[in-house]
C-alpha cells in the first residue's frame, strides 16, 4: 500500500540470506547507486543502514517514483555483484520489502531503528560509529550522499533527541506493524482505513503542515540580512553579541533565517554570527524565542 507522498520503511536482503554487501568495496559501490537512484528518482531518502546480507531505507514516495527508484537500485547493484561475483541467478531475496508509515512519530521510530541495527548486531557501541549507515550525516558538515539530512534534523530537533530516540531503539526486535488486506503498515488500526483511502484517491494529498514546508517561498539569505539589518538600525558584524541586547537581536535572526529561508540548523551554525554556538543551542534558542 502506498500513495504520492507516504513514508516507508524499505528493505532487501541477499539471496537466501546471502552476504551479498560483505567488504567495504560492496557497501561503496551500492552507496553510490543509492546516491545515484535518489538523483535520478527525485526520491526523498531520509535514513539507510548497509548489513553485509541486507539493508535498511527510510523514504518518501516521492511523485510516486518508489517503484523506479527501488527498481534502479537493486537492478544496478545486482550487476555489478554478478559482474564481480560470477554467476547469472538471483542476488535479492524479493522485489523488494516496503512498509507505509503512519505518522510523524512512527517515523521517528522507523529512523531510529534502522540506526540502531549495526549497535543491536553488536558491530558497534555507539550508533554513530558505524560508517556504512546515515547516523554520521546529521548535524554534520559531511557530503550528505542523497539523504535529506535537513529534514531529519527537523523532525528530531536536536542532536540530543536524536541520540536519544536511537538509544531507546535498542530493545525493539521489530517495527510495530499491522496487517492488513492492501499490505503491512507500521503505525495502529485507526490509520488503515485512513490509508486506504488515501491510496485510492492517488491524489498525492500530504499533511497541511509537510506541504507548508514543502511549497513554501524562501527568501534569500542576504535579503533577511539586510533587511534586519535596516529594521533595527544595526550592523550584524559589529553587534556585541555578549549583551542581553546583542544576545536577543540575535536570537530574533535566528527565527528570520529558520522560517523565512529554510535554512537548517547545520547550516545556520556556518554563519559567523552564530560560530560560536553549537547545533543544539541553536535548536534551543530558537523554540525559547518562538515561546516568548
Amino acid at each position: 500500500m502506498t500513495y504520492d507522498g507516504a513514508f516507508h520503511h524499505g528493505m532487501n536482503r541477499g539471496y537466501e540470506g546471502r552476504p551479498i554487501f560483505e567488504g567495504d568495496q560492496a557497501k561503496h559501490v551500492f552507496l553510490e547507486l543509492l546516491e545515484k537512484s535518489v538523483r535520478l528518482s527525485q526520491t526523498r531518502v531520509l535514513a539507510y543502514c548497509i548489513m553485509d546480507n541486507h539493508y535498511h531505507l527510510v523514504l518518501e514516495n516521492t511523485h510516486g517514483r518508489m517503484s523506479e527508484f527501488f527498481k534502479r537500485l537493486n537492478g544496478e547493484y545486482g550487476t555489478y555483484y554478478r559482474q564481480s561475483h560470477g554467476g547469472k541467478g538471483y542476488v535479492f531475496q524479493n522485489r523488494y520489502k516496503s512498509t507505509l508509515i503512519q505518522d510523524d512519530s512512527y517515523l521517528v521510530l522507523s529512523i531510529a531503528y534502522v540506526l540502531n541495527n549495526p549497535v543491536k548486531a553488536r558491530l558497534v557501541k555507539d550508533f554513530r560509529e558505524y560508517p556504512w549507515s546515515s547516523a554520521s550525516l546529521y548535524y554534520s558538515d559531511k557530503p550528505l550522499g542523497g539523504v535529506d539530512t535537513g529534514f531529519v534534523e527537523e523532525l528530531f530537533e536536536t542532536r540530543d533527541r536524536i541520540n536519544e530516540s536511537v538509544r531507546s531503539a535498542i530493545g525493539i526486535e521489530q517495527l510495530p506493524t499491522v496487517k492488513t488486506e492492501m499490505g503491512m503498515i507500521i503505525g495502529g488500526q485507526d490509520f488503515i482505513r485512513v490509508a486506504i483511502r488515501k491510496a485510492d484517491r492517488r491524489t498525492g494529498r500530504q499533511s497541511m503542515e509537510r506541504k507548508r514546508k514543502r511549497d513554501m517561498y524562501f527568501d534569500p539569505v542576504g535579503k533577511i540580512l539586510m533587511e534586519f539589518e535596516q529594521k533595527h538600525g544595526i550592523r550584524l558584524d559589529r553587534l556585541d553579541y555578549g549583551t542581553l541586547h546583542g544576545k536577543r537581536l540575535r536570537s530574533e535572526l535566528l527565527v528570520h533565517l529558520k522560517e523565512r529561508s529554510g535554512l537548517t540548523y547545520s547550516r545556520i551554525a556556518r554563519l559567523d554570527y552564530f560560530a560560536d554556538l553549537s547545533i543544539n543551542s541553536l535548536g534551543s534558542l530558537y523554540h525559547r524565542f518562538r515561546k516568548k
